[in-house]
């Protein structure tokens, strides 16, 4: 590793230790549940018993993937045993340059936040997790890990998706495909009325009331300047949890609090 990088890394998890060791906490809880398919450029979410490949793959606190170069062919539906070596937290992020580039810059600005996606797995220390993807699109993709200050050091991968006549890939929808235009109504339930403006729309991935957080696949937070991306958010107030159900279209705002992302003036999306 050349001596740049590891100061580079070294100072920026110096500043951030604490921040990985929440994140950790965050990420090792998170609770199994029906992965909702979303076509992306670099594939969709794959089905176990679809499974042709399994590739297992190490990373370190070198910074590094081992192998860090991998080529599938397009319709492949391969299973990743992704194992942490090393003694910090690690994650494996499958996209293209420019959505990992953002989350990345994303991680640094907020580094203390859950992304939930089925195309990135989070693991602890000397453990080992999964994750099965269907990569029905040809191309040149990448895989890193986004903890701040490990994308920076290097810690990147590459991923050859070979073209296949054979295999079918349907049409990606936009970021925000899904969510709900803006119409006239008032917010029901005893839901917090708020100004419309600033408002973000989503869809409710996931309901955790004992730990007052709900997971949003949201649209493009503006004030924030976060793209559209699934992410975990805290409430004030568990029971306005008791107000949703997984599947429903909302409108928040997010508000960054400290170590917190919090959804607050939770609504119904306008019909």
């Amino acid at each position: 590793m050349k001596p740049l990088n590891i100061i580079l890394a070294a100072a920026l998890l110096g500043t951030s230790v604490s921040a990985i060791a929440l994140g950790d906490e965050h990420h090792a809880k998170k609770t199994a549940s029906p992965v909702k398919k979303e076509q992306k450029n670099w594939g969709i979410a794959g089905d176990a018993k679809d499974v042709k490949r399994t590739i297992e793959l190490t990373m370190n606190d070198t910074m590094r993937f081992t192998p860090d170069r991998i080529e599938v062919r397009q319709g492949e539906v391969v299973k990743f045993v992704v194992k942490n070596a090393g003694k910090t937290l690690h994650e494996m992020v499958i996209g293209d340059k420019k959505t990992l580039d953002e989350h990345a810059a994303l991680m640094v600005k907020f580094p203390n936040m859950a992304h939930d996606e089925p195309y990135m797995t989070h693991v602890a220390a000397g453990k080992a997790s999964q994750l099965i993807w269907n990569f029905n699109r040809a191309g040149d993709f990448d895989f890193a890990c986004l903890i701040a200050g490990h994308y920076q050091a290097g810690m990147v991968g590459r991923i050859k998706v070979v073209a296949d006549g054979k295999a079918s890939a349907s049409a990606a929808p936009s970021a925000t495909a899904g969510f709900i235009q803006a119409q006239s109504t008032a917010p029901a339930n005893g839901m917090t009325a708020a100004p419309q403006a600033d408002l973000s729309e989503a869809e409710v991935r996931k309901i955790d009331k004992e730990n007052k957080k709900v997971t949003l696949k949201h649209g493009e937070i503006k004030n924030l300047d976060m793209p559209a991306m699934t992410m975990i958010f805290e409430v004030s107030d568990a029971a306005v949890l008791d107000e949703l159900k997984v599947g429903d279209k909302i409108r928040f705002r997010a508000a960054a609090g400290g170590n917190k992302l919090m959804a607050n003036d939770i609504q119904p999306a306008r019909r």
